[in-house]
């Protein structure tokens, strides 16, 4: 185990050394990710510890990153690559989008696609513009290509060794509003979480909270606070947002009878929108309200000025569930 409490950003740090340890194939490339450990210091020391030959920096090219990442991963090579934040990986797309996530299908099985592609989204840290999008919806609605967002140290290191493992390409979003905001214990015992399955990070009775990356530090919040006036929250970290465990999400509502889906990313095309339709078909029954949403505005994310107006807040949550409640 860890000498100390770790931040998220260590876990990553930690996952990846780990896997370069346990599997000579996985290797890392990016823009800065070698000399200067990343823009964030994801990939510090490992250069030094693993050498040139496998964390590899790259020019200032999002679609080289991933087109080079597409070929070594049909050729039995692991690569993760970094995006450095999420609004530069558009360029990228094409080769995801029309090769990652359709190799297997494309070759019929004789190819797959092991590559994961690492990106800081989302805002909270007064980033300029084209450094805080949330557009993980635009991820999620391509088969064959999964999503996962950790929201804590533990998940972060489970999850990406997760993957690195996996044979089909990974997309693998880190929400960097939270990438110190605390500490854990993370034992470095190279165990990997399941991939594709929802985290009930607190059991509940009245209602459901059902919540992705930096946001479920504000769900938990609002659930202790809840908590406080007698309500019983229990709350869902989806993680992995394609495909997403919904027999998970089902479960829980069948049980509670309501939910309140919180995201950062617009609410239009929003995975709470999909969320909530599926909830709509398989748990109509078992609903005492119809599914809210709390989350970011059909607006471009604005200036650091007035960031913390967009994002949503354990204030918006509490009210959410309280006007969900007066529902008879």
């Amino acid at each position: 185990m860890s000498d100390n409490a770790i931040t998220l950003l260590d876990a990553v740090n930690l996952a990846l050394a780990r896997a370069m340890e346990d599997d000579p194939n996985v290797i890392l490339l990016g823009e800065d990710i070698g000399t200067n450990g990343g823009v964030f210091r994801a990939t510090a020391g490992l250069q030094d510890r693993f050498g040139e030959r496998r964390v590899i920096d790259t020019p200032l090219a999002e679609t080289m990153i991933a087109g080079l990442s597409v070929g070594m991963a049909t050729q039995g090579i692991r690569p993760v690559a970094e995006i450095q934040f999420m609004g530069f990986i558009f360029p990228a797309f094409e080769h995801l989008v029309a090769h990652a996530a359709r190799m297997r299908h494309r070759t019929r099985g004789r190819l797959n696609c092991p590559m994961v592609l690492r990106a800081p989204f989302g805002g909270g840290i007064h980033a300029p513009e084209h450094h805080s999008e949330s557009t993980e919806a635009l991820l999620a609605h391509i088969p064959g290509l999964h999503v996962v967002v950790p929201s804590s140290p533990a998940r972060a290191y489970g999850l990406l060794l997760a993957a690195i493992r996996c044979d089909d390409p990974v997309v693998f979003l880190e929400p960097k509003r939270i990438y110190r905001a605390s500490k854990t214990l993370v034992e470095d015992d190279g165990q990997a979480l399941p991939l594709d399955t929802c985290f009930t990070l607190r059991e509940g009775e009245d209602i459901t909270l059902i919540s992705w990356g930096a946001a479920v530090t504000e769900t938990l919040a609002a659930a202790r606070q809840l908590a406080e006036n007698g309500v019983s929250c229990e709350v869902i970290d989806v993680a992995t947002l394609n495909p997403i465990d919904h027999d998970t999400l089902i479960a829980s509502v069948s049980k509670t009878g309501r939910c309140v889906i919180v995201h950062e990313a617009p609410r239009h095309g929003g995975l709470g929108g999909e969320i909530a339709a599926t909830l709509a078909e398989q748990a109509l029954l078992s609903l005492k309200a119809p599914p809210r949403r709390v989350t970011g505005y059909d607006t471009v994310m604005p200036y650091y000025r007035n960031e913390q107006l967009y994002l949503p807040t354990t204030a918006d949550i509490v009210q959410a569930v309280q006007e969900t409640l007066e529902y008879a």
